[in-house]
């Protein structure tokens, strides 16, 4: 922190040639009473000085701009900036009842009671807390007679209300107290259907923020009608406050990143990292998505267009959109001078024009428009506000504010007011956007996301949601894969002649008991095959499927792996249709000659593996000498390895060229996965090893020789015996394999 003892810098005896945009602003007089400031570029011009104060305290003084060698503020300054106790807007103003306590003002942590009068009904909540973001908890109280055809809207605190008849087409008027802006409808009008028109409004202070959460469940209330939402696991508490993306929708959407003088260099990279996330999260849902990316300050640069996203199939794949976003730098701009809205605007709509035009030809030649669903989000980050604009034929306008900047009535009059519904949310940072987003678009809903990935979370059950104990009373314990909501892959060896579904327990998420329907082994494993050849046991085709007698709930939990071949893992793979196969599966998962992997060790107490055990599948020129060590196996006596390892193995172990660890006892039909671009995706099944090391040495670090061989899940055998039981679910969720 600057301190009162520093010099301004003199430009005295300067050339006159300088301008006045190479002078410092001074370092004298920045302090803040009770707090601290940051500096975006130091003391040059162009600097922006933002004021910090602890949590509970708001500055007097939000900024200062470096121009011109002088600090600039929108405030007045009269006196040394301070950090004030945040307050909440006056709860006062609450008719045809009683506050408790009556104060003047109301701080954080404050709490107000109400009550009615004895001819009144009360709506809202009876008990308010003043939160930090200078907004009080729950829903505006409401003491109402109720007798017209709408009822009482009440008054929000720190408002005013013109209008006490609530019949149709009376009006009611609404302004806050000095200091505060009202955000929502300034007038609202009783319709018909005993409705008010437009959003309650709220008095916001400068100071004032919605929080993530308020801003997540506010915002995708709003977008329930326009796009597809699935409750089909959502729990009651978590109704309405998480958007999920059912099979076949489609979206537009239209990103714009200001890139204006105003915006550095953080803030630009924050706001593509902002992007990067959002189109990430969108991707894991089976929603075709198509993109337009504009960057913008006084002229327009497109990064991708919708035109070549839909023409284009390379364009079309988000790790290139993801390459062209780290590729376009700060530097890249050019000229920074102004914000053009207005040209970006102009932009945007162009592009959508056309794509109206299209859809009205399909229509008019009537080709298949079925399921077209016409939504665009337009998005665009500015460093005072975003900007978000919805047309599923008709315009909503949707305004999210980030900073201490933003000039809150300008934008209220910008938005949409209508439908009960809120358009405006300021948020502190870019982070906080971010952090809206993860809990807007939820995860835990969809039955088609599998093989989530929560980082940060090793060796908690939400990172591992797939995993399945299995123990069959007399015969044996395994490790198996929830691979669908109703079936679980697991090793065919696992089980016995003369086992039954009721012998079966199988352990998924704590505490939860599930029970099996049947079991199904694929139909050519038989390990007594070769026998006649020296393999005593032969494990080709060592996989079976268990199925449940109903789906499990999915939840954060609870939710299955992705396998090899199907559209889900299309999508965890960000393929689009038209390049999903299972080849390019293969390609993507399996191009190495060493390929990264793993499996989990049996389950402790809380549902959660004891061990995670790290591998490579060996391929290519590592492959041989992986096969030819199963001859060091007991019961195994051919000249030939390939006999007893197929191509319908895959092979891990050894200490070339790192050692493995390799499978115990108890670990036989887990899954063999590996993490790709944020996914699990199973690639095989644990099936049988050359020696039990664990037992020998009592540890699960692999000798030279000791190899462990996993059923090749991309072996066409193992995927047909799979789709034509995954795909034909009639309990579950089916899955669909390419």
């Amino acid at each position: 922190m600057a301190s009162s003892n520093d010099l301004a810098v003199s430009t005295t005896g300067a050339p006159s040639s300088m301008s006045k945009r190479d002078s410092l602003c001074p370092k004298v007089n920045l302090n803040i009473t009770g707090g601290t400031f940051v500096l975006s570029k130091g003391y040059s011009h162009g600097s922006l000085l933002r004021y910090i104060c602890p949590n509970g305290y708001y500055p007097s003084v939000q900024s200062r701009l470096c121009q011109d060698g002088h600090w600039t503020s929108k405030t007045k300054i009269r006196k040394t900036p301070e950090c004030k106790k945040i307050t909440c807007p006056n709860p006062c103003v609450f008719e045809n009842g009683e506050v408790i306590p009556y104060k003047d003002k109301y701080y954080v942590n404050d709490t107000t009671t109400y009550s009615c009068h004895s001819d009144c009904t009360f709506r809202g909540s009876e008990v308010r807390v003043c939160k930090p973001n200078g907004k009080w908890s729950g829903s505006t109280p409401i003491c109402g007679r109720d007798s017209d055809h709408c009822p009482d809207p009440g008054v929000p605190p720190g408002s005013s209300r013109t209008g006490n008849m609530f019949n149709i087409d009376d009006k009611v008027t609404y302004r806050c107290e000095s200091l505060l802006t009202l955000i929502g409808s300034k007038v609202r009008v009783c319709l018909d259907g005993g409705q008010w028109s437009g959003t309650e409004p709220q008095c916001y202070a400068d100071f004032t923020y919605d929080t993530p959460e308020e801003a997540s469940e506010a915002f995708s209330s709003s977008l329930k009608s326009k796009l597809a939402v699935s409750q089909q696991y959502e729990k009651e508490d978590q109704q309405g406050k998480k958007i999920t993306m059912d099979q076949g929708g489609k979206l537009d959407i239209y990103i714009a990143v200001d890139a204006s003088g105003s915006i550095d260099v953080n803030d630009f990279e924050n706001a593509k990292t902002t992007i990067k996330m959002l189109i990430d999260k969108i991707s894991y849902y089976p929603v075709s998505t198509n993109y337009e990316i504009l960057i913008f300050a006084t002229d327009v640069t497109p990064i991708i267009t919708m035109r070549d996203f839909k023409n284009n199939e390379d364009a079309r794949n988000l790790m290139n959109i993801f390459k062209a976003l780290d590729d376009f730098n700060y530097e890249s701009i050019g000229e920074r001078t102004g914000t053009n809205i207005a040209k970006v605007y102009t932009a945007i709509l162009g592009s959508m024009k056309y794509f109206f035009l299209y859809i009205n030809v399909c229509f008019i030649n009537k080709q298949h428009h079925q399921g077209q669903q016409i939504i665009i989000i337009c998005l665009v980050f500015i460093i005072d506000f975003i900007l978000i604009w919805m047309c599923p034929l008709f315009p909503d306008l949707y305004v999210f504010g980030l900073g201490d900047d933003v000039n809150q009535e300008d934008i209220n009059g910008l938005v949409s007011q209508r439908d009960q519904e809120k358009y405006f949310f300021k948020l502190k940072d870019l982070t906080e956007v971010q952090e809206m987003f993860n809990d807007m678009i939820g995860t835990s809903t969809s039955v088609g996301l599998c093989g989530i990935v929560w980082e940060g979370l090793e060796n908690k059950r939400s990172a591992f949601p797939w995993l399945a104990q299995i123990n069959i009373q007399v015969s044996s314990n395994c490790m198996g894969s929830l691979v669908s909501s109703s079936y679980i892959l697991t090793a065919a060896h696992c089980f016995k002649e003369g086992d039954t579904p009721d012998r079966i327990i199988v352990k998924l998420e704590k505490d939860l008991v599930v029970k099996v329907k049947k079991f199904t082994l694929h139909p050519e494993y038989n390990p007594t095959a070769k026998q006649h050849m020296g393999i005593q046991e032969y494990y080709e085709f060592d996989v079976a499927l268990i199925q449940l007698v109903t789906a499990v709930e999915m939840s954060f939990n609870l939710r299955p792996i992705c396998i090899p071949c199907t559209r889900e893992t299309n999508g965890a793979l960000k393929l689009s249709d038209s390049e999903g196969t299972c080849k390019k599966h293969e390609e993507i998962l399996m191009s190495n000659e060493l390929v990264e992997a793993a499996f989990t060790s049996d389950m402790d107490t809380d549902n959660i593996p004891k061990n995670i055990k790290n591998i490579t599948i060996k391929l290519g020129k590592y492959r041989d000498a992986c096969v030819e060590d199963a001859k060091q196996a007991e019961g195994i006596n051919v000249k030939n390895a390939r006999e007893a390892v197929t191509d319908n193995f895959l092979c891990s172990g050894g200490n070339e060229p790192k050692t493995d660890d390799v499978a115990c006892k108890g670990e036989s039909g887990g899954a063999t996965y590996v993490n790709k671009k944020g996914r699990v995706i199973q690639v095989g099944v644990i099936s049988w090893g050359v020696k039990d090391v664990c037992k020998e040495k009592r540890s699960f670090t692999s000798d030279a020789d000791s190899r462990d061989y996993h059923s090749n899940l991309f072996s066409e055998k193992i995927r047909s015996f799979l789709k034509e039981h995954l795909e034909n679910d009639r309990i579950g969720q089916p899955l669909k394999f390419l």
